[in-house]
């Protein structure tokens, strides 16, 4: 059997990169990783290896990759694929992140995140593509991790009474217009892309796992970022400047923000907690505090009263004696 290093040489030649030099660029919380290849001549693509033995599958990023770009957005152009062994030679658009790029900048976050929130308003007025719906089942079944692994004893009865609270919520949702959401949409996954003009400054990257659902959803997950404080000026400003973009309700808008923010912070919370617990990755229960200052603010919506009753008596607060009580298991429980 041939081994998948001679896979990965056999099909960067085939595609016209043998003579290159190969630097690894990043792995990402998937089994993919990348590289960057360099040619003599100064051009440099990006090679991404999906083993799809491992569960990985190129054929939805090159899908959604194709209906951004056709959009006038910046996904990378697929230049060369092998959808069988997971390989894909892919445009490189560069190293700056729009994360370090307002860490080494602050008085530029405004602009970075005005810019990013247009990429929505730009995407949300495109035709969706048909994709698998983000409804309220799926809203409810993905938030259990906040109580599979950060509140580890209450068992599936509490998550059965948090369904009977949630799901009723959640259906509210169902009938409103549904846009094409990325999922992962946060400053770590765009690039600035100053040489380009209006939304295309803007490069997207891990947006494989798109749905379709409410157009609050990324929103909320570049503005309650849980690896960085977002100003709240800024998060009021950037759903402001949205809402007056696109023309929608503000009351109805601000109350799914707050049912989204509150089940996509709930569900963070208990993944951080499984890459403490399972994984071993003690230094993601130090981002549980951001998360859960997330949870309450959002809980602060009067159409989540009863939620919030519910999450307030249920989960425990990240006080450093639980914080501490997790970085005590850390990596010992394999699986639940």
């Amino acid at each position: 059997m041939t081994d998948r290093k001679s896979l990965a040489d056999r099909f960067i030649i085939h595609s016209g990169w043998a003579d290159c030099t190969r630097t690894l660029v990043a792995g990402d919380a998937s089994n993919r990783r990348y590289e960057r290849l360099a040619n003599t001549r100064g051009e440099t693509v990006i090679f991404m290896d999906a083993p799809p033995e491992r569960g990985e599958d190129v054929k939805p990023f090159v899908r959604i990759a194709g209906h951004l770009i056709q959009n006038g957005l910046s996904a990378p152009i697929i230049y060369h694929q092998d959808d069988t062994a997971g390989f894909l030679l892919i445009e490189d658009l560069g190293d700056d992140v729009i994360a370090q790029l307002m860490a080494k900048e602050p008085k530029a976050r405004s602009i970075l995140y005005q810019a990013a929130t247009d990429v929505l308003v730009d995407l949300h007025a495109c035709p969706i593509l048909p994709l698998p719906v983000c409804d309220a089942q799926w809203l409810t079944e993905m938030t259990a991790p906040a109580f599979d692994w950060y509140a580890t004893n209450t068992g599936d009865e509490v998550f059965a009474q948090f369904q009977s609270v949630f799901l009723p919520m959640a259906k509210k949702l169902d009938a409103s217009q549904k846009v094409v959401i990325l999922r992962d949409y946060h400053s770590e996954n765009l690039l600035w892309l100053p040489d380009r003009s209006g939304t295309a400054k803007v490069g997207l990257l891990d947006f494989q796992d798109a749905l379709l659902g409410h157009r609050a959803y990324d929103l909320v997950s570049i503005l309650q970022d849980a690896r960085r404080d977002v100003p709240e000026e800024i998060e009021t400003a950037m759903i402001e400047h949205y809402l007056t973009a696109t023309n929608i309700a503000h009351a109805e808008f601000l109350a799914a923000y707050a049912l989204l923010g509150a089940q996509r912070n709930l569900r963070i919370l208990g993944i951080f907690a499984r890459l403490c617990l399972r994984d071993g990755k003690a230094h993601y229960v130090d981002l549980i505090p951001r998360v859960w200052g997330y949870v309450i603010r959002n809980l602060e919506h009067p159409s989540l009263a009863a939620l919030a009753d519910f999450v307030k008596a249920t989960l425990p607060q990240p006080t450093p004696e639980h914080l501490e009580h997790l970085k005590r298991q850390c990596g010992t429980i394999p699986h639940l």
